[in-house]
């Protein structure tokens, strides 16, 4: 009862970071966002700490997602809070970015149109509300530790990794990921701060989804073959004869 306990604790702080995290980009509502609240420093140093805060989470969230790490880690912690501890890890660097960021308010530009600015707050929030649908197209209790605490608790077995193919991910390879493009970088007003966050954010996203495309391929032998048929990111845009993920 206490892993489930745990789990569902760990799944209430994904959830409260995930909301600040939209009103953090949004520039509303919460103390600290991109653009106000945070310490005052040059310039320089706001693009460094900045940079670093980034960095922590990055390193968190892809060294926790190896499989070799996740051995290492599974024979210290029950397995079943595994994956509930790797979400609690990463809502704690998230946290810590949002609580140490530096502004850097300076404007890169300012739609002054009303139906752009309409037109980018859509795409801003049809990201985020993308991120969140695509994780259910997956398994978005699974994702986030939910359902292995509680299969834990009823005595079911771990599952295995299977090989899947939901309707979205037989477009690309990556649907949820591709919400948090306009979800970091659609702004009406843009920030040199925010675009920092955001094109650091977008360059994760494309270095995170190739390791984890070479953890899948060497863990499920039909990735390989999918891979080379379905692209990344763009419908439609993967090419014949191209080689499997490596």
């Amino acid at each position: 009862m206490a892993g489930v306990g745990y789990g569902v604790l760990c799944y209430v702080a994904f959830v409260a970071v995930f909301l600040y995290a939209v009103a953090f980009l949004a520039d509303a509502v919460v103390p600290r966002t991109v653009d106000q609240g945070g310490p005052s420093t040059g310039t320089a140093l706001a693009a460094v700490v900045d940079a670093v805060l980034l960095g922590v989470f990055a390193v968190q969230h892809s060294v926790m997602a190896r499989p070799v790490f996740k051995r290492w880690w599974t024979g210290r912690v029950p397995a079943h809070v595994e994956r509930s501890t790797y979400v609690l890890a990463a809502s704690a660097a998230l946290v810590l970015a949002f609580w140490q960021w530096r502004p850097i308010p300076t404007e890169v530009w300012d739609v002054s149109t009303p139906a752009l600015r309409v037109l980018l707050w859509v795409l801003f929030a049809g990201g985020w509300v993308w991120v969140l649908a695509m994780s259910y197209a997956i398994d978005h209790f699974e994702l986030f530790g939910l359902r292995q605490v509680v299969g834990h608790l009823r005595g079911l077995a771990d599952r295995r990794p299977s090989f899947a193919l939901p309707l979205p991910h037989r477009l690309v390879r990556h649907p949820m990921m591709l919400g948090f493009f306009p979800a970091f970088l659609a702004a009406p007003t843009m920030t040199v701060g925010h675009l920092l966050f955001g094109g650091l954010g977008c360059a994760y996203v494309l270095v995170g989804v190739r390791l984890e495309e070479r953890d899948l391929t060497r863990e499920l032998p039909e990735y390989a073959a999918y891979a080379a048929a379905t692209p990344r990111f763009i419908p439609g845009s993967a090419r014949r004869g191209r080689r499997p993920a490596r």
